[in-house]
């Protein structure tokens, strides 16, 4: 089988129209519709929303009971193997191959997706040293670490150069520096080596240090698709305000000029001022005049990931 490396520019990853996928009677996606774009995307959702559900039928590992989509170009119903050419899959459960080395193990995948076996044993050692198991390449799989081990599958997953990555659940059983690791090498892969990742997790902090969109899923529906950036913006009169000191009056002198706090920590004040009157910064450095104190910062408020993904959940 021939390899090839087909390179997309300026063109979604994936097009869904009201996609369902059943097992049995039970629907784990239902009536799915979205346009993925080029990039690090998020696939956000509690534990059996449908995410790895809906990796299989990107991936053309299940029919579509209703509706269909495209991935990379092409037909998710009828283009199954010739999507799996070009896509890379790190998988939630473990995929080793006990007994065999993981430079065998990297290269076997590569043969997997159609590379000649000598290239493959090559890039098998480039991708093992990207992913930092160059010192262990000939151990043994069933010697590794838990980190080691979800890096030897991120090795795998890239041994073909593929145009896309999915991942599922990368930072399982990892401890905080190997945590880290994971996603300093997934936001490296998307933003240095330019290839688009699909990360699928049910946590909020990988989803937010990695990606730059998400999509939010719950029951097999989607709640939300945005980018990052966009989703954590809030209402434009929303402000965070830091004094200089503690004080017992800032908040009441806001609200007699008809703001109101939504949050208040020690020094730190979320205020949201009314449309139509004066400045938000008028009226925050008036209250702080009238309370004998200052203010050190005064900024836009974003709301945090976990904010907005409760909002969309509702």
């Amino acid at each position: 089988m021939a390899y090839s490396l087909v390179i997309l520019r300026n063109m979604p990853v994936a097009e869904l129209n009201a996609l369902t996928i059943k097992y049995g009677q039970k629907a784990a996606v239902q009536d799915f519709t979205c346009t993925i774009p080029e990039g690090s995307v998020g696939l956000l959702g509690p534990n059996g929303a449908g995410k790895t559900t809906l990796i299989k039928a990107l991936m053309g590992f299940l029919e579509p009971a209703a509706g269909g989509g495209s991935l990379l170009g092409r037909d998710i119903r009828t283009q199954g193997l010739e999507i799996r050419m070009h896509v890379g899959l790190m998988p939630e459960l473990e995929c080793h191959i006990p007994g065999i080395t993981a430079v065998e193990f990297v290269a076997y995948a590569g043969e997997l997706a159609g590379m000649p076996r000598e290239h493959a044993i090559r890039r098998a050692h480039e991708v093992l040293d990207y992913c930092q198991l160059g010192e262990a390449r000939y151990r043994n799989l069933e010697t590794f670490s838990t980190g080691m081990k979800q890096r030897a599958k991120l090795a795998q997953a890239l041994v073909h150069g593929p145009d896309l990555v999915f991942l599922d659940e990368p930072t399982n059983g990892l401890d905080p520096a190997g945590r880290d690791e994971m996603l300093d090498l997934i936001k490296d892969i998307s933003h240095g080596k330019g290839v688009n990742v699909i990360v699928s997790s049910h946590l909020l902090p990988d989803i937010e240090k990695c990606c730059d969109f998400v999509i939010v899923m719950q029951n097999g529906r989607v709640k939300a698709q945005e980018s990052i950036r966009t989703i954590r913006e809030t209402n434009q009169q929303v402000w965070d305000v830091e004094l200089r000191d503690l004080s017992d009056s800032f908040g009441r002198a806001l609200q007699s000029l008809g703001a109101t706090v939504l949050s208040n920590t020690g020094t730190h004040y979320r205020v949201e001022f009314p449309n139509g009157s004066e400045s938000p910064a008028k009226a925050a450095f008036r209250a702080a005049l009238e309370c004998s104190n200052q203010i050190r910062t005064f900024a836009p408020a974003q709301r945090t990931l976990e904010e907005a993904f409760l909002e969309a959940l509702e």
